[in-house]
């Protein structure tokens, strides 16, 4: 029996793990939960560090390993939890090197300069923040640490530049506290010392593209892409994604060259045994590549979509590289030849007036094959007091669906859309 900790268990994912082929040979222990790890005011990084450490120890030698789907804290503590244990992972320093957007944005130009906007740092408590900027409107103004586009704006002038920097003086502090405290612990170089994480990095917009994000491990020095996604925005003039949709529909040989700057990248970045996505743009008008972001963890959200497609959740991937072992993980074993994770917005602030009881999820998911729904507001709730959404809009539900062309997920995702009773009542400006 393998002993396995998860930072941040929770139990739609522990019913995903119990599915993978050698599930009856893990025992499966959660290292705090998903409530008390995302779902709290303060990240809980301290205790994570204090406690987590403790527990694992106190377990005995028989922790094999310690593993988390989750981003921050969770994919930023792991390789802190895991050396405490003498466990296989990579180091602090190399996960940092992906977490921290600047530093990140170094280390890519070092080695795929053409593939990088032009990119600066920029400390929002200066009394001229706008004076460090060194690139040209337009620009993206996001903190060197957040998820999920938290406090990320586009920025068309000054105006834009000075609303957006309230907004970040105001809300940094829940991520860059925490991270502030991760990054005390490494060995950081220092031009990047300096750039804590209450600091922004400001990068020039990439025009109108197609995005797609790999999923890839790191085993033995060896770089592995196992499944690129496309990931579709709501239009034009929104950066909220509308859905994920996996196999990427891409060109083989952009895919390729894609492949090729990730492996160099994440080499030079020093990364091995643990699992990555790493998020692209392509210009298909100049047959372009810029990379946007590397996240050291498999994407959770994409994890229905390999079960759907492949047969079987990545996790696979994240338990085999966590207990020291080469990933074993096959395409095409799935009874989906394509599938897509729906996202279901809403524009502005609303209260929920109605949203839809387990027995009628159950049954839209019963009604509309390979459907599963996932909704994150309840009756009663502003859509404000979601945590950490991005900056235009809510994500009020998720609906994945698997089929055998995109017109029927399409289909099947409407025809579930229609049976989910979601309504909300807007607020007074």
């Amino acid at each position: 029996m393998k002993h396995i900790f998860v930072v941040g268990l929770d139990d739609v994912h522990l019913a995903q793990l119990r599915t993978l082929p050698e599930a009856h040979e893990y025992a499966l222990h959660p290292l705090l939960t998903y409530q008390e790890i995302k779902q709290q005011d303060q990240f809980p990084v301290e205790r994570l560090l204090d406690e987590g450490v403790r527990m694992l120890r106190a377990f005995g030698p028989g922790v094999d390993a310690v593993v988390g789907y989750w981003d921050f804290p969770v994919s930023t503590v792991l390789p802190i939890l895991r050396q405490a244990l003498g466990l296989p992972g990579p180091t602090l320093e190399a996960v940092l090197a992906c977490e921290h957007k600047y530093w990140s944005r170094r280390l890519q130009a070092e080695v795929a300069a053409a593939h990088v906007p032009p990119f600066c740092a920029v400390d929002p408590f200066a009394d001229e923040p706008l004076r460090q900027i060194s690139i040209d409107f337009p620009f993206w103004l996001k903190p060197v640490k957040s998820v999920l586009s938290h406090l990320g704006f586009r920025i068309d002038g000054e105006a834009d530049f000075r609303a957006a920097i309230e907004r970040i003086r105001a809300g940094i502090g829940r991520y860059a506290d925490p991270f502030d405290l991760i990054l005390a612990q490494a060995r950081l170089p220092p031009a990047i010392a300096l750039v804590d994480g209450r600091h922004c990095i400001a990068e020039g917009i990439i025009s109108t593209v197609r995005q797609v994000t790999q999923e890839g491990y790191v085993y033995g020095g060896v770089v592995h892409v196992y499944g690129t996604i496309d990931s579709q925005r709501c239009g034009p003039k929104c950066s909220s994604f509308s859905r994920y949709q996996y196999p990427s529909v891409l060109p083989p040989p952009v895919l390729e060259r894609m492949s090729a700057i990730t492996a160099r990248i994440m080499r030079h970045i020093g990364y091995d045994m643990a699992p990555f996505n790493i998020e692209y743009f392509w210009d298909d008008a100049s047959d372009s590549i810029y990379l946007l972001e590397i996240n050291p963890r498999i994407s959770k959200s994409h994890a229905p979509l390999f079960q759907m497609v492949d047969g079987c959740y990545h996790h696979q991937v994240m338990i085999d590289l966590g207990l020291g072992r080469a990933p074993r993980f096959t395409a095409g074993g799935g009874d989906c030849a394509i599938a897509a994770r729906f996202m279901v917005r809403e524009l502005g602030d609303a209260v929920v007036a109605r949203a839809p009881t387990p027995a009628e999820i159950a049954a839209a998911e019963a009604a509309v094959p390979h459907c599963r729904v996932f909704v994150s507001v309840r009756e009663g709730q502003r859509l404000s007091e979601l945590r950490d959404q991005d900056s235009y809009t809510y994500e009020v539900a998720v609906i994945y669906v698997g089929g055998d062309s995109e017109a029927e997920i399409e289909d099947r995702f409407d025809a579930c859309l229609t049976r989910l009773p979601l309504r909300f009542e807007r607020c007074a400006a």
